[in-house]
Order: C-alpha cells, then structure tokens, then sequence
C-alpha cells in the first residue's frame, strides 16, 4: 500500500495511549495501526506550507522567502516575550498577531527528557507537551496574552531548564518528578505582571506513548541525503517515529517535504 503527501507534524489524540495520525491532503494514516510493520520513506519533493512551492525548506515547513516575510514565522512564535500585540504595534500582521497572541496561554512544566518550562496556547494543551515527548506535565499560570506568557517564561528560565534532550526523551531514560512541588518552588519568581494568574491546586497530567522499544543509541534519519529508508516501525513518541534499528525520524523536522511511504 502506498500514501503520498506532504509533512505536517502529526495530529494526536489524548488516549492511553496516544493515537497518531499522519494528515495528507485527501489521505490520512492512523500511525499506531503501523507499528510492528515495515515501511519505507521516500522523499519525492519540497512543497513549502505557504506559498506550495517546490523549493528548499529553510525552517518550520517554508522555504526561505516565506520564512522571512509571513507572520506564522516571526520571532515572537519561539520567543513570546517578543509579543507585541498587546500594546497594538504590528510585527509583520497585526490582525494574525491579535488573533495569535491575545488568547489565554499557559506558562506549564513538562518531564521529556528532564523538567523544563513552556510556553503554548490554552487551546493546544495537552497536545503541545505530546508533541514534546513529555509524560508529565502542569500547568504553572494562565495568562490572557502570549506576552506575559513570555516574560514567565524567561524569568523561570533562571531555575529551570527550557530544553528537551530528544536522545534521552527517545531512550525512555526518565525520572518521575513532582510537577506539584516544582510548581510551588518556582512560584517566589514569577514576574510581578503575572502573579495573579498562577494556577493552585492542580495535579499533573499523564501521558503514555505507544512505544514497543525503545532505541539504546538513537541516529537521526536525514531522508534529503538518503532519500530512501525502509525500517520496522516499533515506536512513537513525541513527533519521533522510532524503528527497530535505533533510526528515527523527526516528522516536525521535515514538514515541507513530500513523500511516498509504503506499507510493506
């Protein structure tokens, strides 16, 4: 069986354990029915998630053009604290950047590979700490904007990690920590502005990923030198799929690109 299209991250859904699904333009494959089964990955093309281009992928699925000129691509999208929206001053499009940013988002902390903190959209919890590998994860605040958001986050910068090392997100090498007392310690340093908005009470979320085995030394395919692999599918974690000779392959990493993969 053959499926051709272009790479978007995966679409989940919070099950125990997580379902994935990757979404083509008029296909979709429920990955978790793949697992235990060889397939193989081909690149055919680019197709920038912008403009449609056949061109080099530069960063986040669009070519370099589109990178440096659309709003989905802008500074404040990794560094909230950048958000300028709340004080009406446009970046590259206001209306996308009010839309965007002036939304509740959560300040949270995640246990992928070691405690870090986050920052995402009220609308895309849990999914944000799925797409990270996390299988612990709470909120810390809910602010109004992803500008308060930001400047959480670079405060408790200070005291905690804002990095996931995905070799030891993938080899399962975790230690359960308490998000809750975590939570409470990081309190003291919230900025000022966001004080008012920290979440008590509440208890951390568990997420189980469908993995058979994990690799011991994971290696990272790279299809645009390849060009082609064939390998059994044995995991999914995060946006990784992990094969039974220790490849992996990061789909958020090669969004843009277009391929065949066939269920063999």
């Amino acid at each position: 069986m053959k499926y051709q299209g272009v790479l978007t991250k995966m679409e989940t859904e919070f099950l125990y354990p997580i379902q994935y699904y990757l979404v083509f333009e008029s296909d979709f494959i429920n990955m978790n029915q793949l697992l235990d089964k060889s397939i193989t990955l081909q690149f055919v093309k680019y197709q920038c998630l912008n403009c449609g281009l056949d061109k080099p992928i530069y960063r986040q699925g669009f070519c370099r053009n589109c990178f440096f000129e659309i709003p989905q691509a802008a500074d404040w999208i990794m560094r909230p604290e950048l958000s300028t929206a709340h004080l009406d001053k446009e970046d590259r499009d206001l209306v996308y950047e009010k839309k965007v940013q002036l939304q509740p988002h959560i300040v949270y902390l995640a246990n992928s590979s070691n405690v870090k903190v986050g920052v995402t959209r009220k609308s895309q919890v849990p999914t944000r700490w799925i797409d990270q590998g996390a299988h612990e994860a709470i909120e810390i605040v809910e602010v109004p904007n992803r500008y308060l958001a930001g400047i959480t986050e670079v405060a408790l910068k200070n005291y905690v990690g804002d990095k996931t090392n995905w070799r030891t997100m993938l080899k399962n090498e975790i230690v359960d920590e308490n998000l809750v007392d975590w939570r409470n310690r990081l309190k003291q340093f919230i900025p000022n502005e966001a004080k008012d908005y920290f979440i008590e009470n509440n208890t951390e979320t568990n997420i189980d990923f469908p993995v058979h085995q994990y690799p011991e030394k994971p290696k990272s395919l790279n299809i645009l030198k390849s060009q082609k692999y064939t390998g059994k599918l044995v995991g999914i974690k995060g946006q990784y799929l992990i094969f039974d000779d220790n490849t992996v392959f990061n789909i958020r990493a090669n969004e843009g690109l277009v391929i065949d993969i066939f269920i063999n």
